[in-house]
């Protein structure tokens, strides 16, 4: 079986001593390909030379929970890094309004500026969207072209299939393995495998079998049986299906 994770962040620096370790014991467990989503500029570079290996493919962006980090110059920097790297996607970028000092306008400003570029190069995006699905939404519908994932999807299956009207996929990870996520995996097994995608958020998210361990890539094997169960299917189905969405959306 092949398993995507379509999104990690390998460039942390909680794999700094054992990256290419991880690396390995995803491409053991299964896993092919790995997307690694940035957050500020300055880890972009490090991105980069993590993304030279055949497995890992770069996504470059501004997450919303680095506000502080992110200055006027990184949108223009954004852009001529686009133009000069290789890039599978615009991300990680979205709103984050669980974070009440983040400046909620700044947020949408620069979502809408990173929205812009993908649309303009015609790359996906990776969107975080925490407590601001219906903002997301509501940008999201300006862009008639843009195609991405929603990252750690937890939102109503009515935002889900608004979601999926729009052409974006889902992302699931560790929290469905809990099985006091009763309203998240009642989610999973409703919604078609057409519209999954599978990510680990590595180092963050670990699954309940990994509860409080830094998360891997190599662990994604264990969303995929969780989905499997849910839906009362084989997991060679969830990696087959989640596998053609991921190369389908990142144009592998």
């Amino acid at each position: 079986m092949q398993f995507i994770d379509s999104h990690s962040h390998l460039d942390f620096p909680d794999f700094d001593s054992d990256r290419e370790q991880a690396i390995a014991d995803a491409n053991k467990a299964g896993v092919s390909d790995i997307i690694i989503s940035a957050t500020t500029a300055k880890r972009w570079p490090l991105i980069k030379t993590i993304a030279e290996k055949p497995c890992c493919h770069a996504a470059y962006g501004l997450h919303p929970m680095f506000m502080a980090e992110h200055n006027s110059r990184d949108i223009d920097a954004l852009k001529q890094w686009i133009k000069r790297e290789s890039v599978i996607a615009i991300g990680e970028i979205g709103l984050d309004f669980f974070i009440k000092n983040y400046n909620e306008d700044e947020q949408i400003a620069l979502f809408i500026a990173q929205l812009k570029i993908a649309s303009e190069y015609d790359l996906p995006v990776i969107i975080h969207a925490r407590k601001s699905l219906d903002i997301v939404l509501k940008q999201l519908r300006h862009f008639k072209t843009l195609r991405g994932s929603i990252h750690s999807f937890s939102g109503s299956e009515q935002q889900a299939k608004q979601l999926i009207d729009l052409g974006f996929y889902l992302g699931f990870g560790g929290p469905i393995t809990y099985t006091r996520a009763t309203r998240l995996r009642q989610l999973v097994s409703n919604l078609a495998l057409e519209s999954m995608l599978l990510e680990t958020d590595s180092p963050d998210q670990p699954d309940a079998t990994h509860y409080a361990e830094r998360n891997e890539p190599a662990y994604l094997p264990i969303i995929a049986e969780t989905i499997a169960e849910l839906k009362s299917i084989e997991v060679e189905e969830v990696a087959r299906i989640t596998t053609q969405n991921a190369q389908n959306l990142f144009n592998f």
